[in-house]
């Protein structure tokens, strides 16, 4: 795997697999869950399930860095997201009013609670009548936060 990362990754890859799968495997999609989100990444429930049945319900720190490897050539999902928003942006202000953004946030795809979307907007300072400039707030809600899923 050091083909794929750097050293650097890989110790911190190794420092927060060995933090939650204290036992030296993974065991539950929970530990995955957590460590992959703590790392950065953004994987559904779907492709957690995946890896966990593809592994056979246990994973290596070997293991985990092939999961890691193929997930982050699947994955750049600020890119994706900032792109989705352009598409959706008729004007090009680069901005969205929040209201519509809470809407979205509340009611499609993978839809947030009301308490998930006021700590967001907490955190990103967007005001409740505001507009919303995406590519910051999209820096914000993409970070790894583990409380979030």
């Amino acid at each position: 795997m050091a083909r794929y990362f750097r050293e650097q990754d890989i110790d911190e890859f190794r420092e927060c697999f060995y933090l939650f799968a204290r036992s030296g495997k993974i065991r539950t999609l929970d530990e995955l869950t957590i460590i992959m989100r703590s790392l950065g990444m953004s994987p559904t429930i779907q492709e957690l399930k995946k890896y966990m049945k593809d592994k056979g319900g246990k994973m290596s720190f070997a293991e985990f860095l092939e999961v890691m490897h193929v997930h982050s050539q699947a994955e750049d999902l600020p890119r994706e997201v900032v792109e989705a928003f352009r598409a959706a942006d008729p004007n090009k202000k680069e901005v969205i009013p929040a209201k519509q953004l809470r809407h979205m946030l509340l009611h499609w795809g993978e839809q947030l609670s009301p308490k998930e979307v006021e700590q967001i907007f907490r955190e990103a300072n967007v005001t409740p009548n505001g507009q919303v400039k995406y590519q910051d707030f999209v820096k914000i809600a993409c970070a790894p936060v583990p409380d979030y899923y």
